[in-house]
């Protein structure tokens, strides 16, 4: 074990997720000394929950006649980005992503199959076999051989910087309030975003947490290293980002992959605060194009709205849209009824149900008039076959005609926060005047510049994708750093 009172290493990584471990692996391979520190009680953080990550040109692909090319994918993120993104950062993003799924498979990690998250997009979401905890698992593993020390509980409180020039290590905090200096010739910031934060969430979004937003798979979770970052002069970037899920009600009975959250999740119809539609349901396909039009909703807020046949059509004949792999397309929601049950039991306050369209009116607060209006509009559109209000494919326009009806407050949530130190190619931080901050690297959700104004989807499982390659970079450019 590394003495703490008098610590000298090669490297700090602040954080022990995904991004961080492959950076502390890959220093490690190389032939330094590195420590890791992290405040939760233990390791692997958001990492732990996606289903998998993306990769281009891999060796998954080519073995399975997929064919996808770098060259196009990069083109499809920029322009899907407008060209907001940093272009050098994404191309080198695309351009390694196949060689760390490929160290993924060589270390040990299995992997399903590559797939698409949206219909009809590219497969490069690789499924990892048993989520990413089993990834996260591996990763300890290969750690642990490598003798780093990852020491949990243990925060990092301080990035040390000598004036303008590179920055000399880290203050550590452990849970018993001790405190250490620890000398290092690099930094890698690595601790996750600011999905739990209240002010920074605020600020850049203009939600208010657990009010009208809700975080998924994400604990204590306050943007500590991308203040770390900015107190030692790192610029921002990319703040407000976030990787929307596809918005839901809270409350007691509601289960986190169960069957009122996967019937909310159907495009049937939905309407605002003020009773009216205000999309296309079926953007539910792409949860991020969902979320960005729920954050318009006065409130933050919507009603999801379906009938008795809706409700049958469920249970017996199954989902049409899939939530994720957790619940795929095709599942038949026989715990439905139960869950609503429950749900109105214990006094959801998100959860209605009426023998009538007044009723549900009522239950959910929304203007009558208007109400009724768009009830009325939205199935003479059904029996039309054609949605002249927003062209809903006619495969989802089913009236809303058949009591009992059911109604669901849904907020918006999301999976992660994305954006904060800004950061070239070599995920090296930059100031204000964009000159490199030597020694300090920011990865994975700390790090801005890979989007533009929304997380894209379309290029399946970005985010742990980006994660694992910005960790493997940041670990490689840390090596060329210590030998300049």
């Amino acid at each position: 074990m590394i003495d703490y009172e008098t610590l000298q290493v090669d490297a700090v990584v602040a954080g022990a997720g995904g991004s961080g471990l492959a950076a502390a692996i890959t220093l490690a391979e190389g032939g330094s000394h590195v420590a890791v520190f992290e405040k939760m009680q233990y390791a692997g953080g958001s990492s732990r929950f996606p289903e998998g990550m993306f990769g281009v040109e891999t060796r998954m692909q080519q073995t399975r006649n997929i064919k996808i090319a770098r060259d196009q994918i990069f083109k499809d993120i920029m322009e899907y980005s407008h060209w907001k993104a940093n272009a050098a950062l994404v191309r080198v993003f695309v351009n390694r992503s196949a060689s760390v799924v490929d160290w993924l498979e060589d270390i040990g990690v299995e992997f399903i199959e590559p797939a698409a998250f949206v219909p009809g997009g590219p497969k490069t979401w690789h499924l990892f076999k048993g989520y990413g905890a089993a990834m996260i698992k591996v990763l300890l593993s290969r750690a642990k051989r490598l003798g780093i020390d990852v020491k949990c509980q243990t925060a990092v409180k301080e990035v040390l910087r000598e004036k303008k020039g590179p920055v000399t290590g880290v203050v550590v905090e452990d849970h018993e309030g001790k405190k250490t200096r620890v000398e290092a010739k690099a930094v890698i910031i690595a601790t996750g975003g600011y999905a739990n934060d209240k002010k920074l969430l605020k600020t850049y979004t203009g939600m208010d947490l657990k009010v009208n937003l809700f975080p998924i798979g994400n604990f204590e979770k306050y943007g500590e290293g991308i203040r770390m970052g900015w107190a030692v002069g790192a610029a921002e970037e990319g703040m407000g980002v976030l990787n929307y899920s596809f918005g839901g009600p809270v409350g007691p009975g509601i289960k986190p992959s169960g069957s009122i959250v996967a019937a909310v999740r159907q495009p049937e119809l939905w309407v605002n605060q003020h009773g009216r539609r205000f999309c296309d349901e079926s953007i539910v396909h792409n949860v991020i194009h969902c979320g960005n039009a729920m954050a318009r909703q006065k409130g933050g807020y919507i009603f999801r709205v379906f009938d008795n046949n809706a409700r049958r059509h469920y249970m017996e004949k199954g989902i049409d849209v899939g939530v994720g792999t957790f619940v795929p397309q095709g599942t038949r929601l026989i715990d439905f009824d139960n869950e609503i049950n429950n749900a109105l039991e214990k006094k959801n306050w998100n959860v209605f149900t009426a023998d009538t369209i007044g009723e549900l009116t009522t239950k959910m607060g929304v203007p009558s008039e208007a109400f009724q209006k768009t009830i009325d509009v939205y199935n003479l559109f059904c029996e039309k076959g054609y949605d002249e209000e927003f062209v809903k494919e006619r495969i989802y326009l089913r009236p809303v005609n058949a009591p009992p009806f059911y109604g669901f407050k849904c907020y918006v949530d999301f999976c992660a926060t994305h954006g904060g130190i800004r950061i070239n190619e070599r995920t090296e931080a930059l100031d204000n005047e964009e000159n490199i901050i030597p020694g300090l690297y920011a990865v994975g959700n700390d790090a801005g510049g890979l989007y533009g104004d929304s997380y894209d989807l379309m290029a399946s499982g970005t985010a742990s994708g980006f994660a694992m390659v910005s960790g493997r970079m940041a670990g490689e450019n840390a090596l060329r750093y210590f030998v300049r």
